[in-house]
């Protein structure tokens, strides 16, 4: 699982999530969404906290949260009427998740969810399931196609453009006939 951000030359490609509080941090959905504003340029406390709609405060505490785990940084200070306003960016281009164990919550997909839920239900979105049946070689494929296809609209992304959240999943889903029958199914006499 990867979190997109923004593109920078001096940054390294990936970061990857490897300890719990590095989890932690990305597990919560206000950081995820202070992530996002830093996506695409370097912001102040303020700025977050106007942009996520959050109390200065309450910016600036998950801020710090996602700074002592490393995955945003100061990268440029200014001195305004004797305050030192900093500026925080994303630690590396992409954010790099654990897979979550079996039974655990995707933490990725459940802030895309709660982002989607949150998103003005008048404003254009496009939202598709489709259920397919693939070879291996074909399931790779397509895999591949839908990264290229995001990193290439990444490409042309304009951080003065509103922001615009593609999230998907390929995944094989529990076979059915090992999984165990829900209530009611499984009765018949």
């Amino acid at each position: 699982m990867t979190i997109d951000r923004m593109p920078t030359d001096d940054l390294p490609e990936t970061f990857h999530v490897t300890t719990d509080e590095q989890l932690r941090a990305v597990s919560n959905l206000t950081r995820h969404r202070i992530m996002a504003v830093l996506r695409f340029e370097p912001a102040t406390i303020t700025q977050i906290a106007e942009r996520v709609g959050l109390a200065k405060g309450s910016s600036s505490y998950h801020v710090r949260l996602l700074e002592r785990a490393g995955l945003v940084k100061v990268v440029r200070t200014r001195k305004v009427r004797g305050v030192t306003e900093r500026y925080y960016a994303m630690a590396a281009r992409a954010i790099v998740l654990p897979d979550p164990g079996a039974g655990q919550p995707d933490v990725l997909m459940r802030h895309v969810v709660a982002d989607l839920e949150a998103a003005p239900v008048d404003g254009e979105r496009y939202v598709r399931l489709a259920h397919l049946r693939l070879t291996e070689e074909r399931f790779a494929e397509l895999g591949a196609r839908l990264q290229a296809l995001a990193e290439e609209y990444r490409a042309l992304s304009d951080p003065s453009l509103p922001d615009v959240s593609l999230a998907f999943a390929l995944f094989r889903p529990a076979s059915r006939e090992r999984a165990a029958p829900t209530e009611g199914e499984g009765d018949a006499e």
